[in-house]
């Protein structure tokens, strides 16, 4: 007769555990995970990239906003509207730093992606390695030259002579210091396109944190540091920024450095010889990407260039509205780059239905949380214009322009996902042509004509940008039904 224990099934000795909980999750993806993406569950996947990005991109727009809201706080309330208008005007022509760092990083996200679902360590370095270098080469000439035509460009961006005379400074050491934003941003892509989100979450958080606090110091001059006022926001950004990107390219060459998680590229040496078919490759996939977000970003010149029209209480409201629509989509773009690394791992990998999966997943996430956020900022627009500012000529402007510009948020949350796949897929040219249609040929045209011949004033501007957002959302759908993006080569 059988002993009753020889009757019960046995599990395989070799059998998977289960996989972690919700929480041990988070803090994996905290810490620094090594989790292969291109297999197991993909709602875990997902959750290990996009925590440590969307927290990355949070600090970023923790940045945006505190930067605005103590230059707008200076102690002379007519130098703090010009002051805030400067920045609103600086930023705008950073569109084009942006651009060419987002292209670059686009560019570097896609291949060190790629490579790294083919376990092609080597190739990933490679490719690491002279995206530094081609970025680094165009920032320094770049940086000269804005620093050199600061004035003039603030001219062009129709500042008027009181705005210059407070903002030229700013804008002299925001442009002349645009070598950290692109090597920040070229590094933070290696990792995330490699899986090492927790590293560039940590870089960004550095940079930034810096800035936080060495922003005030020099804008109020706290003991024995100058009050520089709004040029003191420059000074504790780019030094930000700078410490940041140093870190970052240390922790490139130092993948295994004491008490620090490991990196997936190893860059050495060897890797920084300059290949110019490697570098060629990289920038002809490059250049689309930068055409891509010079067209979206260079489309908020224009609109802002019809705002500066209607005065500077108008451009520091759409300024100090604009700096709260960045607090929501820097997070979300958080969650967009986490489809970007697994369409680009799961495609190396030779799994082009598990990427689709994670792109479809992540959208909904993402429309989740920005559906979310703007019925916040719908509801409470009052309330949070006026922790930046109660002039009753700038307030009631900043109000209606974040309600009108958060209602498009839910569709938008779509677009910004699925423009971030085709972009880990290598298949920059599709949102490059989508970004042309959308900003430039509807939403411009539409704000200027609301704006002016139909007599709606800053307001049409406003609606103009909500409905781009779901026009984009809407178009893009469409085209990534198609697939045709699964068979991009990089």
């Amino acid at each position: 007769m059988s002993s009753p224990t020889e009757t019960l099934p046995l599990a395989p000795a070799d059998a998977a555990p289960p996989p972690p909980g919700f929480w041990a999750s988070v803090r994996e993806a905290l810490h620094g995970s090594q989790q292969d993406f291109t297999q197991g569950p993909l709602g875990r996947a997902i959750l290990l990239l996009a925590v440590p990005m969307v927290l990355e991109m949070a600090m970023e727009s923790v940045f945006a906003v505190t930067d605005i809201y103590f230059v707008s706080h200076i102690r002379d309330p007519r130098v703090a509207t010009l002051a805030v208008a400067a920045v609103g005007l600086t930023e705008s022509l950073l569109a084009a730093v942006y651009a060419l760092a987002m292209g670059l990083a686009i560019g570097a996200t896609a291949v060190v992606a790629r490579r790294i679902g083919e376990k092609d360590a080597e190739g990933a370095a490679h490719a690491a390695a002279q995206a530094v270098l081609l970025g680094a080469a165009v920032a320094a000439l770049l940086g000269v030259l804005g620093a050199t035509f600061a004035p003039q460009l603030l001219r062009l961006m129709g500042a008027s002579d009181d705005v210059l005379r407070v903002g030229v400074n700013f804008t002299r050491i925001m442009l002349g210091g645009e070598a950290s934003i692109i090597l920040l941003f070229i590094a933070n892509a290696i990792f995330r396109g490699a899986g090492d989100a927790a590293i560039a979450m940590r870089t960004l958080w550095m940079a930034n944190g810096i800035n936080i606090v060495l922003g005030p110091l020099l804008i109020f001059g706290v003991g024995p540091l100058p009050e520089l006022g709004v040029t003191g926001a420059a000074v504790g950004t780019t030094i930000g920024r700078a410490t940041g990107a140093a870190y970052a390219l240390w922790r490139l060459s130092r993948p295994q450095a004491a008490g620090t998680t490991a990196v997936r590229v190893r860059v050495a040496a060897r890797h920084f010889r300059p290949d110019r078919a490697a570098m060629a490759s990289l920038a002809r996939l490059s250049w689309s990407g930068v055409l891509q977000t010079l067209i979206g970003t260079a489309s908020w010149v224009g609109l802002v260039r019809i705002i500066a029209s209607y005065g500077s209480e108008a451009l520091a409201g759409y300024t100090i509205a604009i700096r709260l629509v960045v607090f929501a989509i820097l997070p979300a773009w958080g969650m967009s780059n986490a489809a970007a690394t697994l369409v680009g791992q799961a495609l190396g990998a030779k799994d082009p239905e598990r990427a689709e999966r994670a792109v479809w997943r992540t959208a909904h996430y993402n429309a989740a949380f920005m559906g979310a956020l703007g019925l916040l900022f719908v509801a409470a627009a009052g309330p949070l214009i006026g922790f930046f500012t109660d002039d009753p000529a700038v307030a009631p402007i900043a109000v209606r322009a974040l309600r009108i510009i958060a209602s498009g948020f839910l569709l938008y949350a779509y677009g910004m996902v699925l423009t971030a796949a085709f972009n880990g897929a290598g298949d920059t040219r599709t949102p490059t042509w989508l970004n042309f249609a959308v900003f430039w040929l509807f939403e411009i045209p539409v704000a200027w004509l609301l704006a002016g011949p139909l007599g709606w004033g800053p307001d049409g501007v406003f609606v103009a940008i909500a409905v781009a957002f779901s026009a984009l959302a809407v178009a893009s759908g469409v085209i990534f039904r198609r697939g045709r993006w699964k068979a991009q080569q990089v």
